[in-house]
């Protein structure tokens, strides 16, 4: 791969929910995509990623974790009810943990590092054909979500990423130019 190649699939990368609702996502093209996530840098090689995946009625267990740890947080109900079937919009939904590290700086530097391994996911699944839509955990629900996925109580949700078949491509936002200072 040279660098036009990974430019084009760097701006062929959306944030997109199109998909055919009813084709799973492999479990072994899933568990392909954590392998690759585990390519990120990683201080301390602490090897921090935690992976669940959410499929079948797996979707649905998960919206009701979360709408029940959201509802006892406080959110409307509402909120609450479209929490209970927003992880069927797509046929896998895979959550991303954080492990927490031995001091402040290095459960800061896992929780970059499982970022940059988000990073391999969601650039996999588009080179694969996979649309994707990286969420984040709802306030008051991470404790319960870690649970539910069978991660360490300390763990931090870093990200629950919908993943199906793509159906239609998504449109390419506008982006600022980079602005570089140069330090001499």
């Amino acid at each position: 791969m040279n660098l036009d190649d990974f430019a084009e699939l760097a701006h062929a990368r959306r944030t997109s929910m199109a998909v055919q609702k009813d084709v799973a996502v492999p479990r072994d093209v899933v568990m392909a995509l954590c392998d690759l996530a585990q390519f990120a840098p990683n201080h301390k090689r602490t090897w921090p990623w935690r992976f669940a995946l959410a499929d079948g009625d797996g979707r649905a267990r998960l919206g009701d974790v979360i709408a029940d740890a959201i509802e006892a947080h406080g959110d409307t109900p509402e909120k609450v009810a479209k929490a209970r079937t927003k992880y069927l919009r797509t046929p896998s939904v895979l959550v991303v943990g954080s492990a927490a590290g031995d001091t402040e700086l290095r459960t800061a530097e896992n929780r970059d590092a499982v970022a940059a391994g988000i990073q391999n996911i969601l650039l996999a699944a588009t080179a694969h054909g996979l649309a994707s839509y990286w969420s984040s955990c709802p306030k008051g629900a991470n404790d319960a979500t870690a649970q539910l996925c069978g991660f360490d109580s300390d763990t931090t949700i870093v990200a629950i990423i919908y993943l199906g078949w793509a159906t239609t491509p998504a449109a390419v936002p506008a982006r600022p130019a980079p602005t570089l200072n140069v330090i001499e």
